[in-house]
């Protein structure tokens, strides 16, 4: 109760915020980003999409882990572009419904909620992919994060196809995987470290990491980097049958709900869930970098936002490029 309390502070709080300014941030393309963006044009813009993110986190907590997924699966496969929200249609599998997204996204109502109130007090003017991007935002503040401001500016995009979610990381990554992914993205390797504790919120599907559990290898059947007693808990919630492949646990026990910095010292105590967690500390810089952000929270909350900032700039649509969606499910 103390910590709903808490939280239900901060929300209050946070509806109070001013996140308009103006500050142009170049890009690729014909066109800037620029905070405030829609100052003019749209000012309750933000507005609108924080109080959507915060009626429905209130609701649902796990929904503010979901949409920061849902921004940096987005962000991953053709740009920060919206073309994660595009339903499938009859002659296309679009990205939503390909095996890294579907069941585990969550969040489309959210957006589909603020893009609705949105197109009714400024038609054709705010994108699906700008209002994923500030939701992204407020759900990192509602969840106790830095509060940031988010430069504005994306055009929606107009493709959306299922086999281009290749380029997301699976839970099954190791080291150099990981670091050649983010990289392909314009993200250091400690960019990459630091946007991993998002994995500090939200729940996992135990198909995610069962094989860790119960089939590791030839020799093991259980990983041996995986603590032996967070290894017991685990199978207890996911015992080894097909009917637990859909059953969900928490990624960070210990504060699930709290942008924290627990999910960095669960992983020095080798309670990473999934293999692309444990594996940040296969060597030692990028170990140092886990110790790093696991003593210091007021460093890590920096280096997150800065990190979620620049994630969000990846190639995205501007000026005459895309479109703005009237329904972020469908093209126009």
């Amino acid at each position: 109760m103390a910590l709903r309390g808490v939280l239900l502070l901060l929300f209050g709080v946070l509806l109070c915020v001013n996140v308009h300014g103006f500050q142009a941030v170049p890009v690729g393309g014909n066109g800037t980003l620029q905070v405030g963006y829609y100052w003019r044009t749209c000012p309750q813009a933000e507005r609108i999409v924080k109080e959507e993110v915060a009626k429905a986190v209130f609701s649902n907590y796990g929904l503010a882990a979901g949409l920061v997924r849902l921004h940096f699966h987005d962000c991953f496969v053709k740009g920060c572009d919206g073309s994660v929200l595009i339903d499938s249609t009859s002659n296309n599998v679009a990205e939503k419904d390909a095996p890294p997204n579907n069941p585990s996204l969550r969040g489309f109502e959210v957006i589909d909620n603020a893009k609705a109130r949105l197109e009714s007090l400024c038609s054709g003017v705010v994108s699906c992919a700008d209002i994923l991007a500030f939701a992204a935002r407020d759900s990192v503040q509602f969840s106790g994060g830095f509060p940031y401001k988010v430069p504005a500016g994306r055009k929606d995009g107009l493709i959306s196809h299922a086999n281009e979610t290749i380029s997301l990381p699976p839970p099954t990554s190791n080291l150099s995987q990981l670091t050649q992914m983010f990289a392909n993205k314009g993200l250091s390797q400690g960019e990459m470290i630091t946007l991993s504790g998002a994995h500090t919120i939200g729940r996992s599907h135990c198909s995610s990491f069962s094989k860790r559990l119960y089939n590791f290898s030839s020799t093991v059947s259980q990983d041996p980097s995986l603590d032996p007693i967070y290894a017991s808990q685990l199978k207890l919630q996911c015992p080894n049958s097909n009917i637990s492949a859909n059953s969900t646990v928490s990624m960070d026990p210990r504060t699930p709900i709290l942008m924290d910095t627990s999910y960095y010292s669960g992983i020095l105590a080798h309670r990473g869930l999934f293999t692309s967690d444990q594996t940040l500390l296969s060597n030692s810089s990028t170990a140092a970098l886990v110790q790093q952000n696991a003593r210091n929270w007021w460093l890590f909350q920096r280096k997150f936002v800065a990190a979620i900032i620049k994630m969000g700039q990846i190639d995205v649509l501007t000026g005459s490029q895309g479109e703005i969606r009237a329904n972020c499910r469908r093209i126009n």
